[in-house]
């Protein structure tokens, strides 16, 4: 009888770079590869049809790289659909080793060079690489080792914000209370608002800020959002619609393909200034007027994920509801008519957040 050793799966969906399985491999003439999809890792405290979709065709690729003994049953894996749940997104990042591994080298090849100097660019510059590397489709591992040995200050850069992911798993498994509070425990008195409505044209990205209203459609079209953006949106929703970042928290749980309770809830307290960061709550109220600016100048991406400002000039298009009326009906884009009104007052807005954070008694 031959020997035979039990390989489970986790977040490890990858036949290259995988310790287990090459232990494994080594070790014993047979392997049985396992996954166990337990209901409470889909249906969980934040259930997404996005995330399970990805989850699902990761492991349909796995199955084919690898070959179920033949006297065992390998079981099905189902569908979406056996969950209650619909895969919501119109242009999802492709899931599975294979196209993560297609994605990286072409960064690596591409764009690892200018890294340091385009990472914030809203139009570009960053791998895609999360969603991969949450379910481990790729080795963080050999993403590194790979840019390491490139060198040079993309690839310096790039390290850093792979180690952030260490950074924020450490901070939750030593302080699990931060999952349903913040950190800095005082916060929990900052006032907030119940505003559904300010809240649903924010999931929706009809705010009337363009940088806002491209970040949150690009959410829930690919299940995905450029770092700066999420920045952008994350300070809007907390410091200029005053809403509980714990809202905003779950919306990207419910949609991002690399949806992390570590790394997304400690990035949540990071913007809400609430968090390990003890920078003060001034530094993190980002103008979206300024950031849309500075890191989409031409408009690349605000015009591909908001197309009614299509028309709207580089000028204009940070804040369209500057446009005289003539210049809106030359635009094709008539504010309130075509393109909302922005819902708040960025400048008004930062200063009553700025005396709520004051208003916070000291430890």
């Amino acid at each position: 009888m031959p020997d035979r050793a039990l390989v489970w799966f986790r977040r490890d969906l990858r036949v290259h770079d995988n310790p287990a399985l090459t232990l494994a491999h080594r070790a014993h003439d047979e392997i049985v590869p396992v996954f166990v999809l337990d209901r409470r890792l889909i249906e969980g405290e934040y259930p997404s049809g996005p995330r399970t979709a990805f989850l699902l065709a990761s492991l349909e690729e796995l199955r084919e790289a690898l070959r179920v003994p033949a006297d065992l049953d390998a079981g099905t894996i189902p569908g979406l659909d056996h969950f209650g749940l619909e895969p919501e997104l119109t242009d999802p990042i492709p899931a599975g080793e294979r196209a993560a591994r297609e994605r990286a080298s072409r960064f690596l090849a591409r764009d690892l060079e200018t890294y340091a100097d385009r990472h914030d660019r809203l139009a570009g510059g960053t791998s895609e690489l999360s969603p991969a590397i949450h379910f481990g489709c790729i080795s963080v591992r050999e993403l590194e080792q790979r840019a390491s040995e490139k060198g040079g200050e993309g690839a310096d850069a790039f390290t850093r914000q792979l180690a952030w992911r260490d950074f924020y798993a450490h901070v939750l498994l030593h302080n699990p209370a931060n999952a349903h509070a913040p950190f800095q425990r005082r916060m929990e008195a900052l006032e907030t608002r119940e505003d559904h409505e300010a809240f649903d044209a924010w999931r929706e990205g009809r705010t009337g800020v363009p940088i806002v209203d491209a970040a949150m459609r690009q959410l829930k079209a690919r299940g995905w959002m450029h770092n700066r953006a999420r920045l952008v949106v994350g300070s809007f929703l907390t410091k200029n619609l005053h809403v509980d970042y714990r809202l905003g928290e779950a919306h990207f749980m419910r949609y991002l393909l690399c949806g992390d309770k570590a790394q997304n809830n400690g990035n949540w307290q990071w913007i809400a200034s609430v968090g390990v960061d003890p920078a003060p709550a001034f530094q993190r109220m980002f103008n979206p007027v300024l950031q849309h600016q500075r890191f989409d100048p031409k408009g690349e991406y605000v015009r591909r994920w908001v197309p009614e400002l299509a028309g709207v000039d580089d000028k204009h298009l940070p804040e369209p509801w500057t446009m005289t009326e003539i210049d809106q009906e030359i635009a094709g884009c008539v504010i309130g008519r075509d393109y909302p009104a922005p819902i708040v007052d960025h400048k008004r807005e930062r200063e009553v957040a700025l005396q709520r954070y004051r208003d916070v008694p000291r430890a």
